[in-house]
């Protein structure tokens, strides 16, 4: 039993947790979505509800977004972000894989909520341009940690993710 518990573990602060997926097709493009209340396309995925796993809560919003159902088990990156219109929050991205063909058709055939105004797929090369400045620099990190071999295991009480 824990006694004494500082208030700080007792009533800790709110925080937004967000859960991305990096996705990218047979020909390296990556997997974005555009929504209806943000500007700029994003990797698809969302926030957790209240007592929800992290890798849920991400399974579930790419489902919803494009149709897909993956295994996420490694993160490529977390990413922390103040406070500013929305409170604090801390995102982490999921590898998702590289899709098969089959997926692939899965993605095209999908048809998200209205909340998601279109599925694109995008090179490297293209993202600065259609991406705010954060989701840039958070998909480029998660790219690069890809590339490097770089990766955390997903773990729930110290066993890996299923």
């Amino acid at each position: 039993m824990l006694h004494n518990l500082p208030s700080i573990l007792t009533n800790p602060p709110g925080r937004r947790l967000g859960h991305q997926a990096l996705i990218l097709n047979r020909d390296g493009a990556i997997l974005l979505v555009g929504t209806a209340y943000k500007s700029g396309l994003m990797m698809p995925g969302g926030s957790a509800e209240q007592n929800e796993l992290p890798h849920l809560a991400a399974r579930r919003h790419i489902e919803t977004e494009t149709g897909l159902v993956l295994p996420l088990r490694r993160i490529l990156a977390t990413d922390y972000v103040d406070a500013q219109l929305l409170p604090e929050g801390v995102n982490f991205v999921y590898w998702g894989g590289r899709l098969t063909p089959a997926q692939e058709t899965t993605v095209a055939r999908h048809r998200p909520p209205h909340t998601i105004t279109g599925v694109h797929w995008l090179h490297q090369a293209q993202l600065r341009d259609a991406m705010d400045t954060e989701q840039h620099r958070r998909t480029v990190e998660a790219l690069d940690a890809l590339a490097r071999g770089a990766h955390l295991p997903f773990l729930l009480r110290g066993i890996p993710a299923e």
